[in-house]
This record gives structure tokens, C-alpha cells and sequence, in this order.
């Protein structure tokens, strides 16, 4: 059994900073959910709004007509956990009811007062992840007077208020959230301190792909995959228990050499 869970991202969006409008056609995004699977991915997470710096808000009823159609067509079949990408109540209801059965809230539940109460009413887990501000605002200037600290309070009352609304201790992963509000330094000070995350008692996810981290240290876009298998490997030894990406392949592929070293450690 893999020691690393990957999360395999699909972009149903017209703007998001990678992959924004390859996969925006229901059939096309269908056949890459199915790739993702096959390519090693643990479990899929679906998102229909991007949440790159300076995005364009869409509504609930947009974000819903681009994501359930795609879930209710993989969800009977594709064997592995649907994880929506949302902060938006409405949108998870819509979700979990097509078939996820797991809430990515880059707001950590802070954005709408209903997303606990319904990620509990559906039994569903959740991802808590830490965000300064809002993601059209997130990079104006980050500022923080103890990074690790503000994220782990953060991270900590997050996870008590989804336990307060009925979800499950076992159902709750955080996420540091790598690239919501950090500067540059902040993202890799993150990643060296992953394993005070640990200490909250929840499985860890990181999800730093081919983010502007490791974009603004290369020139070109295709020298971002190696630099971010590199990260994610640096990550997973620092502690982290899920890595969200855009390449399963070549991540389930450079994971083994890993996986070993941690076997026999």
C-alpha cells in the first residue's frame, strides 16, 4: 500500500493558472478524470472556479453546471474518492449529491457558514486549507508576524469548527496552503516546516504544483514539472501525507524510490 496518497487535479475552468480551458468541454474533462485514475491518482479533486491570484468570481449556479455533469458521469464507476473544489455551499451540496464524497475548501470554512453544516449533513470529509484574504486580493502584499504559528491557529480552529458541525475527526485533512497568500519565501519556509502541521492530528496535504514558487525560479513553463516532483519528494519527507498535482504519472512513477527510503527507515 502507498505510504503517499496523490490527489490528481481537474480544472473544469476556463482561467485556472495551468490548465485553464484544456479540460472546459464535459467529454474532454470526462476522459481526463479517467486518465487521472489510471495514471495512479488515490483520488480526484474537481474544480470549477479558479482560485489563481487575481480571479474572476463566478457564481454558484456556474460552478455547479461545470462540475456535477462531469461527477455524476465518473462517480458510478471511476473507483477512487471525488473531491470537489469549492468554497461555496450550494456548489458542495449539488456535488456530494452527484457522487464526491469530499469537500476542498480553500477557505477552510470561512467563506460560507453553511459549508460545515452541509460537508457533515452528507458524511463527507473535508480539506481545511489556510488562505489570507481572498484569492483576488491574496497576493496584494502578504504579511505575516509568525507564518507557521498564524497558519497552525488557523489550521487548528478550522478543524474544530468541522468537528463542532458534526464531521468526523477521521474525515479531516489541512492544507497550509502553498500559494494563497504567501510570498515566495513563505511558500518554501512552509514546506520545511510541514511536520508542525503533524501535530494538529490530521493527514497533511500539500498542493504546490507547478505553482509560482517554483515558476518564478525557471524561464520556461516545461522546466516547472521537474522542480515540482522535487518539491512535492521534499515535502512528502517533511511529512507530507497527500500531494495534490497535475502530473499523476510521473509523480506515482518518481514516488517509488521514496516510498523505499521510507520503508526501511
Amino acid at each position: 500500500m502507498s505510504l503517499v496518497r496523490i490527489m490528481g487535479i481537474l480544472n473544469i475552468t476556463p482561467d485556472s493558472f495551468y490548465d485553464g480551458g484544456q479540460y472546459f468541454d464535459k467529454n474532454r474533462a470526462i476522459g481526463r478524470a479517467y486518465r487521472i485514475r489510471d495514471e495512479g491518482a488515490d483520488l480526484i479533486d474537481i474544480g470549477g472556479e479558479s482560485s489563481r491570484p487575481g480571479s474572476r468570481p463566478i457564481t454558484a449556479d456556474e460552478e455547479i453546471d461545470r462540475v456535477c455533469p462531469v461527477i455524476e458521469s465518473i462517480a458510478p464507476d471511476i473507483g477512487i474518492p471525488i473531491s470537489v473544489d469549492t468554497s461555496k455551499a450550494p456548489v458542495a451540496r449539488a456535488a456530494l449529491a452527484a457522487g464526491a464524497s469530499i469537500v476542498n475548501d480553500i477557505s477552510g470554512l470561512t467563506l460560507d457558514a453553511e459549508m460545515a453544516a452541509v460537508a457533515a449533513g452528507h458524511g463527507a470529509g473535508v480539506v481545511l486549507m489556510h488562505m489570507q484574504g481572498r484569492p483576488q486580493t491574496m497576493q496584494q502584499d502578504p504579511r505575516y508576524g509568525n507564518l507557521i504559528m498564524e497558519i497552525y491557529e488557523f489550521l487548528e480552529h478550522a478543524a474544530q469548527r468541522a468537528v463542532q458541525a458534526g464531521i468526523g475527526h477521521d474525515r479531516i485533512i489541512v492544507d497550509p496552503g502553498i500559494g494563497f497568500g504567501k510570498t515566495l519565501e513563505d511558500n518554501y519556509r512552509i514546506i520545511n516546516n510541514l511536520r508542525q502541521f503533524r501535530k494538529l492530528g490530521f493527514p497533511v496535504l500539500v498542493g504546490l504544483s507547478r505553482k509560482s514558487l517554483v515558476g518564478k525560479l525557471y524561464d520556461r513553463e516545461s522546466d516547472r514539472l521537474p522542480a515540482t516532483i522535487a518539491l512535492n519528494a521534499v515535502s512528502i519527507l517533511n511529512g507530507a501525507d497527500i500531494i495534490r498535482v497535475h502530473d499523476v504519472k510521473e509523480h506515482r512513477l518518481a514516488l517509488a524510490g521514496l516510498e523505499m527510503l521510507q520503508r526501511v527507515s
